[in-house]
This record gives structure tokens, sequence and C-alpha cells, in this order.
């Protein structure tokens, strides 16, 4: 259960990323680098916050798989069941992305989705009502962060608002499972 000050911090981030700002928070994986997945200015400032290119596209996290259909076009069904029996954090790569900034969406139209079920970035994604951005906070091309004190404090400067909870945890810090999911079907495993 969050505690008063984690409802807080959370209730800090939903007002910035409503605002279009840029946070730093916890998620199901490591820390990572968050905005609204439907505004394009944000999305951009994202990319040049890391100095990485918007040719590679960047994934959603959500706080619940009955928001899927709001940004795939015809979520395969098997999908849900992946999510589901996941034993660890799945980013599913899905074809035909709908309402999110186009500069989120790679060339082919696919889009990389999570739905987190840790309690900290799950209430954050269902209480900003959208899809957010979850990029690992580092620059391009440098190791991803184990820990919060292993973020640049470049990074830390450049965002709207870090959030307060969770600092001290040493997470698993490990980056998701990631596979492709095709209309289809058709299961391409990426990342185990």
């Amino acid at each position: 259960m969050l505690t008063k000050e984690q409802l807080q911090d959370i209730s800090e981030a939903v007002s910035v990323v409503k605002r279009g700002g840029i946070i730093l928070y916890p998620t199901d994986t490591i820390w990572g680098i968050g905005c609204d997945a439907t505004n394009p200015e944000a999305v951009a400032r994202v990319y040049a916050i890391k100095q990485r290119t918007d040719s590679k596209a960047l994934i959603c996290l959500l706080g619940s798989d009955a928001s899927l259909n709001l940004y795939v076009d015809n979520v395969p069904e098997v999908a849900y069941d992946l999510i589901e029996f996941a034993t660890k954090p799945l980013t599913i790569i899905y074809d035909n992305a709908r309402n999110l900034a186009p500069n989120l969406v790679a060339e082919d139209g696919s889009v990389g989705i999570r739905v987190t079920k840790e309690e900290f970035s799950q209430t954050l994604c269902m209480r900003c009502k959208r899809a957010l951005v979850s990029t690992s906070a580092n620059i391009s091309g440098q190791p991803s962060p184990a820990s919060f004190r292993d973020i640049p404090a470049e990074l830390l400067a450049a965002v709207d608002y870090v959030c307060t909870s969770r600092r001290d945890e040493k997470p698993q810090a490990k980056p998701s499972s990631i596979m492709k999911l095709s209309a289809s079907n058709e299961i391409k495993i990426i990342r185990e």
C-alpha cells in the first residue's frame, strides 16, 4: 500500500505531466524519464534530454491492459494472456499505434508498450489517465542506472520533477523483456 508521502509524490508528478513537463520516476524495472506520450513537444524534450535521435522509438507505460485499445488499433487477443502470465516486466511492440505523439511511434507504425504491475508506477499511470513515456534515465549510449544514485546530475537538472519515492531502493536494475507481436499473433522475442 502506498504511503501518504508516495501519494503526494504521485500527485506532484501527475501535475507536471499534465502541464507538458518531464519527470524522473521509479518504474517496475529501473528509473525512467517520462512525459505524456500523447504530447509531441514533451516527447521531443525527452529525446533532447537523452541526446537520442527520434528514429529510435521510445516505449510507453500503462497502468492497465484495459487502456491498450486506446493506443493500439486491433490489439491481438493473445496480448492480454502474455501480459497476465508474464513473470517479469514485459514490453510488447504492437503494430498500428494510434493516439500517441507521432515522434513516439516507430517509422513502421509500431509502438512498444509495457503494462506495469508495480504499485507506484501503476498508480502514476492511472492518475495521469494517459500513456506515459518510459525510457531509462541515462544519456543515450551510456549504461542504464542501477539505482537512483547512478542517475547523472545533468539528467536530474534537465527534468521538471524528480520523484522523491523509492530513491533508497536497490532495485533489480534490469530492463524488461521485449517481444514483437504482430496483428496476426506472430511473436518474435527481441530481448529476454
